[in-house]
């Protein structure tokens, strides 16, 4: 029979003196809890780990959606460690969830757990309220991700031009002795041209990974594009551009990060480059029902025939040497990560109209009203 709760003669307090049920209690802990075994296989989770973490029944499938912040050599090494050091470990962690346009940060802490005849660990997980540092480390992440998508394809496209270089280096060697200067010039002119186009291939990947100052401030979206607009000023004033911003809603979601701003430089620059001979470059930038939308249009050369084929890495209109191609295809990958989309059609007058839809509930929130005005 279980025994009945008892009074404390001194308090008045209720005692219960039957047994904790420890499960019931673990169960119903707001932070996630796993049981496993030296082995990296799962004994036990309780509910709100199993519904942050993915299916498995070992460690490294349930955090195959996680990315460790920081040192992390593994599950099967840094068990060693915990049981063996008797210590308890703790990791920063940014956990994806499917339906979830922003990952979960939890604090991992793994502290061994001895049992007669085996030991384990126990792992606890601590949301995290953002900071910086770890911003930083998230955008990063997602920025090398996108780029990650394009590596067979770079390394592929890096290939071609190798294999000239060394056709025509070969080429002067055999010939060196005995060949017109001339013709030794033709064979060193092509091998440049080939290492040219490794080298803006590579510097185009560089300047869509790289941060910058201040890009993880929570910026308004209206002022996100009008400091993209100031950064294409220079090469405005040259080409004989007209530019025109109408920002529809001032009080705009936040974003944050620079790939966004990356994304509409790249855009606007685009759109000049195709009007040589000067031009019409107008940007909207507004809400649509639950959507964050931005309109660049231009009045210059057009489109290919098969529109889509501009978001294919490697896939240019510009002129040799111009660029690499690799622009659209990384805008399209870093839109799509924010659960967006970016679309293009023919415009009217014969130029392009690129759309790029971010819904508002992938945005940072809402910040001050934007300064930014009509350009």
């Amino acid at each position: 029979m279980t025994p009945n709760p008892s009074s404390n003669p001194s308090t008045g307090e209720r005692t219960a003196t039957a047994p904790l049920n420890l499960r019931t209690a673990v169960e119903s802990l707001a932070a996630p809890f796993v049981v496993a075994a030296r082995d990296g296989s799962i004994r036990y989770r309780n509910a709100r780990a199993r519904d942050l973490l993915a299916d498995g029944d070992r460690l490294d499938t349930a955090f195959a959606h996680a990315r460790f912040l920081g040192s992390f050599d593994g599950w099967s090494a840094e068990l060693v460690r915990v049981i063996e050091g008797g210590r308890t470990r703790r990791f920063g962690c940014a956990i994806h969830r499917e339906g979830h346009s922003v990952p979960t940060v939890v604090t991992v802490e793994c502290s061994p757990l001895s049992a007669p005849g085996d030991a384990g660990v126990v792992i606890v997980m601590f949301e995290n309220a953002a900071s910086p540092a770890l911003d930083e480390q998230h955008e990063v992440a997602r920025r090398l991700t996108s780029l990650g998508k394009l590596s067979a394809r770079v390394a592929h496209e890096l290939t071609n031009p190798l294999d000239g270089i060394l056709r025509y280096i070969n080429l002067a060697l055999r010939v060196a002795d005995d060949a017109s200067e001339s013709k030794l010039k033709s064979y060193l002119f092509e091998s440049r041209t080939g290492l040219l186009r490794m080298v803006d291939i590579i510097t185009d990947l560089l300047e869509f990974s790289r941060t910058t100052v201040g890009d993880l401030d929570a910026v308004n979206i209206n002022d996100v594009v009008e400091q993209a607009i100031r950064a294409t000023m220079d090469q405005v004033d040259s080409s004989r551009v007209v530019v025109t911003a109408d920002y529809q809603s001032k009080d705009m979601p936040s974003v944050r990060g620079s790939r966004l701003h990356q994304v509409c430089c790249n855009l606007f620059h685009n759109a000049i480059d195709a009007m040589p001979d000067g031009g019409r470059l107008t940007i909207t930038c507004g809400l649509v029902q639950q959507d964050v939308v931005i309109r660049v249009a231009d009045t210059g050369s057009g489109l290919p025939k098969q529109l889509e084929s501009v978001f294919e890495p490697f896939f240019t209109t510009k002129e040799p040497g111009k660029g690499t191609g690799l622009g659209l295809a990384i805008c399209k990958d870093f839109i799509e990560d924010m659960n967006g989309t970016i679309t293009v059609r023919r415009a009217d007058d014969g130029g392009a109209v690129f759309t790029v839809r971010i819904p508002v509930a992938s945005c940072e929130g809402k910040v001050k009203t934007s300064t930014g005005g009509a350009v």
